[in-house]
């Protein structure tokens, strides 16, 4: 739909940040020798053989592995930018730790500044080749088939892309509708006169199910034409994120629970999960004794807390957190079940009297959470994700919303860190879709950083 960058510039872009990575290594080099910072070293040993691999290996696999050069991630200047600007951070810090297990020797000052200078040449060429590059898209001319509430979400989102150069041109429709402020070109048997008449790049057909007897003829006649076809199917809101056509027997099939994470995504973040939720389990261990004896003090119960979640996939698993409420919480449900001005229920609110003292400022500072570490390790949840639902809540998701467990669910997610207890679980869905669509290791990065920032802040937990 968009107009990617394409594999020209992707190569393109490989083969700059290579020469830029090179020319900082000489450039930092040259300032280390004749800047009166930090103390005198002999020039061979500025710059050895060693450090210049060193850097190139990990500045080129960081950029890689954080998907820097994926073609839907540089259409805007300003994503790319911000993508350079993190991978850069995390290159810097992975080539300081190789250094501390390697090569001590190297000057500290050497390392920042070939960072600085590796990071400001990367943005720089992409700030000047992007209008270049731009100029060369061509825009695209669209003519939606269809006018119900499937083509009016394909509009929404279409037009959020305007300045991609997408221009809707009109739509088609067999009965006399109206479709936001876009012109009615005629009926579906129009459409090849339609595509010819006003040069249509690209036709989307969003039909509902019933007109889809028309859909074959309607196909078949456009694939004469040099236009790009593309088909949103009406049951979208019954199927899990990113499903995915396979061909068995010569007959295409449609699976519609595969997993939203491709085999490396997942390997890379259960690798990521396993590293960090091991050390923090560990750095964590005198912090569990101190909560587990306040727990014990405070009121009667155990100071695990052991519930019935749902994870990826509707898979039930047991979640094991601090206990924050009394003893008999879950018998006193009903005290606190709530209803907002929509109808929607909302189980958990600010005042809920069944909260312990010390229970309070667990939740308040997340502290409660801690044990779900071991839910980690176990692989039963991640670091990050959307939050692992209560199983009787199942019930209170309309189709759409399962979407959200089409990843393996986490400790702390995008909603937790736009809203947290402020936003019910069910009616947050939209922020899970999002982290879901745009996965990475680098956006788990960015929401573990922001977490911290939303705990020590302690808004919407209760």
């Amino acid at each position: 739909m968009i107009q990617r960058q394409g594999t020209t510039y992707t190569v393109f872009a490989i083969f700059l940040d290579l020469l830029c990575t090179i020319a900082a290594l000489y450039l930092a080099g040259a300032l280390r020798a004749t800047l009166p910072l930090g103390a005198f070293m002999p020039s061979e040993a500025i710059l050895s053989p060693g450090l210049i691999i060193l850097t190139l290996a990990i500045w080129f696999a960081i950029f890689l592995m954080l998907s820097v050069y994926d073609p839907r991630r540089t259409i805007r200047l300003s994503d790319e930018v911000r993508r350079v600007l993190a991978a850069s951070f995390f290159a810097l810090l992975v080539l300081a730790g190789a250094l501390y297990f390697t090569d001590r020797e190297v000057s500290r000052l050497m390392v920042i500044y070939i960072a600085l200078l590796n990071t400001a040449l990367r943005v720089a060429w992409r700030a000047m080749a992007h209008p270049f590059f731009a100029g060369r898209r061509r825009a695209r001319r669209v003519l939606i088939v269809g006018s119900g509430a499937l083509a009016e979400q394909i509009i929404e989102m279409l037009q959020e892309y305007a300045w991609a150069g997408i221009r809707i041109v009109g739509f088609l429709e067999e009965n006399v509708a109206a479709l936001r402020d876009l012109p009615r070109l005629g009926r579906l048997t129009d459409a090849a006169h339609v595509v010819r008449q006003h040069s249509i790049d690209e036709v989307i057909i969003a039909l509902s199910h019933r007109d889809y007897e028309c859909l074959t003829a309607l196909v078949l006649e456009l694939q004469r034409l040099p236009v790009q076809v593309r088909i949103a199917p009406d049951y979208l809101n019954l199927v899990l994120y990113r499903a995915t056509v396979e061909e068995f027997g010569g007959v295409p099939l449609i699976n519609l629970r595969d997993p939203a994470l491709n085999v490396y995504q997942r390997v890379m973040k259960r690798a990521f999960d396993l590293s960090l939720g091991a050390a923090l389990l560990l750095l964590s261990a005198p912090l569990w004794a101190i909560i587990w004896l306040a727990i014990r003090l405070d009121s009667k119960g155990a100071a695990i807390f052991k519930q019935e979640r749902i994870g990826e996939n509707g898979k039930p698993f047991i979640m094991y957190k601090f206990r924050t409420m009394t003893e008999d919480a879950e018998a006193r449900q009903a005290e606190v079940l709530r209803h907002d001005e929509q109808g929607n229920l909302i189980h958990k609110t600010a005042d809920d009297p069944r909260v312990t003292r010390v229970g309070r400022f667990l939740r308040r500072t997340s502290l409660d959470e801690l044990p779900n570490l071991i839910n980690v390790l176990r692989g039963e949840m991640s670091l990050v994700g959307p939050r692992p639902e209560v199983a009787w809540m199942m019930d209170k998701y309309a189709p759409w919303q399962l979407k959200r467990f089409a990843v393996p669910q986490g400790m702390t997610g995008w909603w937790q860190i736009n809203g947290r207890s402020n936003k019910p679980m069910h009616l947050h869905t939209e922020d899970d879709l999002y982290y879901i669509q745009n996965y990475s290791i680098l956006l788990d990065l960015i929401i573990l950083w922001r977490t911290l920032f939303v705990v020590l802040r302690g808004k919407g937990a209760f």
